[in-house]
C-alpha cells in the first residue's frame, strides 16, 4: 500500500529552526524550508548528509561550493550535493524557498 498523506503547513504556524529557517511541509524523502529576509552575513564551511535545491524569491547572496563561488539573486536555482563543503555570504535581504533530501530536520540532520 503506498502512502496517500496529504500535508499543508501554513507559514505562520511553521516551526523554526535554529538557523532561522522555517520549516515548511516535510515528506518521508523530501522537505521545504524558507529562509525568510535574512540579513548580511557571513555562514562558516560545512559539509550536511543532505542535498540541498534552493530558489531565489528575493536579494542576493554568493554560495561557495567546493572552492568555486556563485553569485544567487532573484529567479536563481541553485544545488548543493550532498557532503559536499559549502558557505553562503548574504549581501543584502534574501529570502529563498530550499528542498532537501531526506528532510533536514530529521534525525538532527539541520542542527548548528
Amino acid at each position: 500500500m503506498h502512502d496517500s498523506t496529504i500535508k499543508k503547513v501554513a507559514q505562520a504556524t511553521a516551526p523554526k529552526g535554529a538557523m532561522g529557517q522555517t520549516y515548511l511541509v516535510s515528506g518521508k524523502r523530501v522537505a521545504m524550508r524558507l529562509w525568510d529576509n535574512e540579513q548580511p552575513q557571513q555562514s562558516d564551511p560545512e559539509q550536511r548528509d543532505y542535498e540541498t535545491v534552493g530558489y531565489v524569491i528575493a536579494g542576493r547572496a554568493e554560495l561557495t561550493l567546493e572552492g568555486q563561488t556563485i553569485r544567487l539573486q532573484k529567479g536563481d536555482s541553485w544545488l548543493v550535493p550532498a557532503k559536499s563543503e559549502h558557505s553562503y555570504r548574504i549581501l543584502e535581504p534574501f529570502t529563498a524557498i530550499e528542498a532537501t533530501s531526506p528532510p533536514a530536520q530529521v534525525h538532527g540532520r539541520d542542527e548548528v
